[in-house]
């Protein structure tokens, strides 16, 4: 039998990556493993964003790790801390000698005869191949290098300066000037709060109004917690709190989306008073249905009443020299745009992965538990909760895979894959979301079915007492030998 150059192949040294190599560390010390980051420095997203006000969109008791508590007073954070906070653990564990930095993974394809992945890097040296028993996609599911192009008409006859979240430029002087950020999502809601102070003027130009919620930064109840417990039990503690609260507003918003509409209508125009206008906070879609703007210490409505920022809905016919030409006929005059209208969903990092040479067409098949793909073996993939912190699936699909790898170990089988039942599977809906992100690309990803396991669930805690009171071995994840390829064999559901 072929041997390995290690058991498992991690890509991507953000949270989902890190989250994967503590638990192989605590749960699989038997197990050899690389992390493959393909930028020069670990963080992922936190490393990546770097515009203005870059923080957390909800609380670091969640988003932080369950297995290394978040120390500081605020719950919501800003990028850097959140990315010394990723270097630490880091560090603390050992971990910076596994990640191999500015090595990006092109092609993965699964010999069966082998049970290994070859997984095709490019290196500083050139390219390679690796051989790996497991594929961990800790890749996120959007796109590093092309965010969404919303063909914003006439942007190149702006004789100002265009910036993107995504590749903020470090140069960018907005001192004095009047600044439009065409977006109404959780990236201009940071910005705009974020440039007021420095800028002459910073209007949020938006086509839909998004449901908005204040928050303060710090959580009293998770700082109390740490003055009176233990570090390790008053996160755990906090962390649970946060979580049982916060799935109990979200089912309430969903069971009564009028009652939940109304509520934070109530909310908004008591930040706001006068400055309340019911156009620019009232969007056509009920709470939930798209995420929620956190609104940390209320900065956003303060900038609004402070005359610093302002709000425009209206819709873009085109860019001109000096600004943008709306549909109503006026031109929103501007000297920098900035365009925070939205990400590009991408699966698994655009690696080209095959079995056998075959190319796995990832909408044609469906998640298994959340985290693996039908009939793809020895690969988990990581795609965080729409309505809950992404470090959440992270966790558990890392503490999933470790389960399942010393499953492989007890039973004596190399390779891991999930067959749908032989009459197949009835297609649900795959999200309870109509987040324009999503919809644009849907056809890119595996579907779902509208129970367990076969699900891509968004209730954390249904996934919880799911992982708990089920076995690895549920009767749906086959363990296969090597001596055909699992994609041929018949399933053995040992």
């Amino acid at each position: 039998m072929t041997s390995p150059d290690t058991d498992v192949v991690i890509v991507g040294a953000g949270i989902a990556g890190i989250s994967m190599a503590a638990h192989l560390q605590d749960q699989c010390p038997d197990r050899t493993f690389f992390v493959l980051e393909k930028r020069n420095r670990l963080g992922g997203t936190w490393d990546l964003f770097r515009y203005p006000g870059v923080r957390s969109d909800s609380d670091m008791q969640t988003l932080g790790f369950s297995f290394e508590p978040w120390d500081s007073d605020d719950a919501i954070a800003p990028g850097g801390d959140i990315l010394d906070y990723l270097g630490n653990v880091v560090a603390k564990r050992g971990l910076d000698s596994r990640i191999r930095y500015n090595t990006a993974v092109s092609a993965a394809d699964w010999h069966g005869d082998e049970g290994l992945w070859h997984v095709t890097i490019d290196t500083p040296k050139g390219w390679e191949t690796l051989r790996a028993r497991w594929l961990y996609m800790a890749t996120g599911y959007y796109d590093y290098e092309q965010p969404y192009d919303a063909k914003i008409a006439g942007l190149e006859d702006f004789e100002g300066q265009v910036a993107h979240p995504q590749f903020w430029p470090e140069d960018l002087d907005y001192s004095g000037k009047h600044v439009v950020v065409i977006g109404s999502g959780a990236t201009a809601v940071t910005i705009v709060p974020a440039m007021a102070d420095a800028a002459g003027h910073v209007t949020m130009l938006q086509r839909t109004p998004t449901w908005m919620a204040s928050k303060p930064s710090r959580d009293k109840v998770s700082n109390f917690l740490r003055r009176v417990l233990p570090r390790k039990p008053a996160y755990w503690l906090s962390r649970k709190v946060n979580t049982l609260i916060f799935a109990a507003m979200y089912k309430a918003a969903r069971k009564n989306p009028e009652a939940a509409a109304n509520k934070l209508t109530s909310m908004t125009r008591k930040e706001l008073g006068e400055h309340y206008k019911a156009k620019d906070f009232t969007p056509p879609y009920n709470p939930w249905e798209q995420r929620l703007c956190l609104v940390p210490d209320s900065d956003f409505f303060k900038a609004i009443k402070q005359g610093k920022a302002s709000i425009r809905t209206a819709h873009v016919d085109k860019v001109e020299a000096k600004g943008i030409r709306l549909d109503d006929g006026s031109l929103l005059e501007a000297d920098i745009i900035v365009t925070a209208t939205g990400l590009q969903l991408s699966l698994g990092g655009k690696i080209d992965v095959t079995l056998e040479g075959k190319p796995v067409t990832w909408g044609q098949e469906f998640f298994y538990r959340g985290c693996m793909i039908s009939n793809v073996p020895n690969l988990t993939f990581v795609f965080g909760y729409l309505n809950n912190s992404f470090t959440l699936r992270a966790d558990n699909t890392s503490a999933y895979t470790c389960r399942v790898l010393n499953h492989l170990k007890t039973v004596g089988r190399p390779v891991a894959v999930p067959r749908p039942p032989a009459d197949g599977l009835v297609e649900g809906p795959l999200f309870p979301f109509s987040s324009g992100y999503l919809m644009r690309e849907i056809h890119q990803v595996p579907k779902s079915t509208d129970s367990l396991p076969w699900r891509l669930n968004h209730d954390y805690l249904a996934d919880c007492r799911d992982f708990r009171r089920n076995p690895v071995a549920d009767g749906n994840l086959s363990f296969e030998d090597t001596a055909q390829s699992p994609v041929e064999q018949k399933a053995d559901l040992a």
